[in-house]
């Protein structure tokens, strides 16, 4: 199931820490308790890897990668690029990228298949998404925002996207994608989803602040926990499919709202 989890009271997990199906960055300097959320879950399947870049714990916004690879900006340092790269599995590929809009975090958004990036990215910039990450590019805006990495999650299982992304342009990105995708929030009400929430093809984490009826939307499109009966706080059966996913997310605009 997805988890809950704060850093220094701030609900913005995809900031701190970055995801994926072979191993998982978290900033350092936080606390114990912080820690011990993705260890519990983690530990057994993927390194949990402590890491700076630049000196700074925003980690998540700064870094992308997947299962084959993961990109830093031209602001990491040596000794941190070395520190990654042999705590990292054998296999997976770093890469340190020149690019003037160097929170990569924000500005790509990528599972093991495709990915989506901002539409002034360097054509190098590109080319080094697709050969180091092994994926298909695609430069897109989501609900007209060019930061793709901050308005969207996506893993091989499903994506999220900004509450305000058109019926056409969620079909047009399922397309892309190739999986599922839904509109939703995080952390009550909040759009910036590549903050609020990182997640794998079997676990999520997310800020204290997400509702329950947000966290169902999030088990049920990114199928997290698929054995499992998810029920909402209504007591309806979350169904994975797309009609299950919105009647959560319309309960979860009125929790907001309420």
């Amino acid at each position: 199931m997805a988890s809950r989890v704060q850093f220094e009271n701030n609900n913005e997990v995809g900031v701190f820490a970055k995801l994926t199906n072979s191993y998982c960055l978290v900033c350092q300097g936080g606390s114990e308790n912080f820690y011990s959320v993705f260890e519990a879950e983690l530990a057994d399947t993927i390194p949990v890897i402590h890491a700076s870049i630049a000196d700074c714990r925003f980690v998540g916004r700064v870094a992308v990668g997947n299962k084959r690879g993961l990109l830093l900006p031209n602001t990491c340092n040596d000794q941190e690029l070395q520190h990654i790269r042999n705590s990292l599995p054998d296999g997976v590929v770093v890469q340190r990228v020149e690019e003037r809009l160097s929170a990569l975090g924000n500005c790509i958004a990528t599972n093991d298949h495709v990915a989506l990036v901002h539409q002034d990215l360097d054509r190098e910039t590109e080319d080094i998404v697709a050969d180091v990450l092994g994926v298909e590019v695609f430069r897109q805006t989501i609900a007209g925002n060019a930061l793709v990495g901050s308005y969207s999650v996506i893993t091989n299982q499903g994506g999220m996207v900004h509450p305000q992304t058109p019926t056409e342009d969620l079909e047009e990105l399922s397309s892309l994608l190739q999986v599922p995708l839904v509109a939703g929030t995080v952390n009550r009400g909040s759009d910036v989803l590549g903050a609020g929430l990182i997640a794998n093809d079997w676990t999520a984490f997310c800020g204290m602040d997400t509702t329950s009826t947000e966290l169902s939307v999030i088990e049920s499109i990114f199928k997290i926990g698929t054995d499992v009966v998810n029920t909402n706080i209504r007591g309806t059966k979350a169904d994975a499919s797309q009609g299950g996913v919105s009647a959560d997310l319309r309960n979860s605009l009125i929790d907001t709202m309420s």
